[in-house]
């Protein structure tokens, strides 16, 4: 009999690569506020009520909760609704999950570090410098301090579902390259990790399935940053010819990005890799599966 999986807030570029990956050997229930698959059912998962009536009626061997704000600006606009939504929700979801004695899966991001240090470890302690940043991190402190059974994730720059759901940064690039832009403005002062979702979903599924529970860093390989990643992207769709990079600082997109982002967001996966799981692929071979599979014609 197939193990059972409910995953909440499951609309999104990370809930598509989960029901990709998951589908075939668990039993799963997909819901989202936003019902934009035939496989999701609606629930807002902000209705404590609601959400914990769902899960108890589904009884299912694990909980997961994807669904989180992750506009940083709409956050330092939106400061309640995020704290709801990114926070309070998550302590909803570990009280629906202790109550059902069964493990919950919780995402973090790179976002919550304050950018000071070049690269951080699993354990380096988290300084966040904006509502966004704050709101996920007392979400990660809530798991790690009172849930039975968990998986915490700490995810960086995300990319995964192509121009159906990325609304990140290499979907923002293909959308300017699409719409004929020969420039590109892209910051040189911004350090990170790509995630490819369907990589991150395939670590998770071996930790689950080792039962390794804990707190994790889980990006692809490689330290890189945003300049890099776009000359990468450009080279790959073989437009170095016909599209320039312009270098500038984050103060070039202060009218759109106001809200304080982490210089570095780099993190290493030490955990995942001393314990042999790291399911993660290089960000350059990752980048690359990535377009292949969602981009295809995208451009033509």
């Amino acid at each position: 009999m197939k193990k059972k999986i409910y995953i909440a807030g499951c609309g999104g570029m990370l809930g598509e690569a989960f029901y990709t990956l998951f589908s075939d050997q668990y039993e799963i229930k997909c819901t989202d506020k936003d019902v934009n698959e035939d496989w999701i059912e609606f629930l807002d998962f902000r209705d404590c009520d609601a959400y914990k009536k769902d899960v108890t009626e589904f009884a299912p061997d694990y909980l997961f909760h994807l669904g989180a704000y992750t506009d940083l600006e709409f956050c330092e606009e939106n400061a309640e609704d995020t704290y709801l939504t990114n926070t309070l929700s998550v302590e909803n979801a570990v009280n629906i999950a202790n109550s059902l004695n069964i493990p919950l899966l919780y995402i973090s991001t790179a976002g919550i570090f304050d950018g000071k240090q070049d690269l951080y470890d699993d354990w380096d302690t988290p300084n966040p410098l904006g509502v966004y940043a704050r709101s996920k991190y007392m979400g990660e402190r809530f798991v790690c301090e009172n849930a039975k059974r968990f998986i915490v994730c700490r995810a960086g720059w995300m990319m995964g579902s192509g121009p159906k759901k990325d609304k990140k940064f290499i979907q923002k690039l293909m959308k300017q390259i699409k719409d004929g832009k020969k420039e590109l403005f892209i910051v040189n002062d911004k350090d990170g990790t790509p995630t490819y979702t369907h990589d991150f979903a395939l670590t998770i599924k071996e930790l689950i399935e080792k039962e390794y529970w804990g707190l994790y860093n889980c990006v692809c390989g490689g330290q890189t940053s945003r300049l890099e990643v776009a000359q990468e992207l450009v080279k790959l769709i073989g437009k170095e010819d016909d599209i320039s990079i312009t270098e500038v600082s984050s103060d070039h997109f202060k009218d759109v990005y106001y809200a304080e982002r982490p210089a570095s967001e780099r993190l290493v996966t030490t955990k995942l890799n001393l314990r042999k799981v790291n399911k993660m692929g290089d960000w350059k071979d990752a980048l690359n599966r990535y377009v292949n599979r969602y981009y295809n014609g995208y451009l033509d």
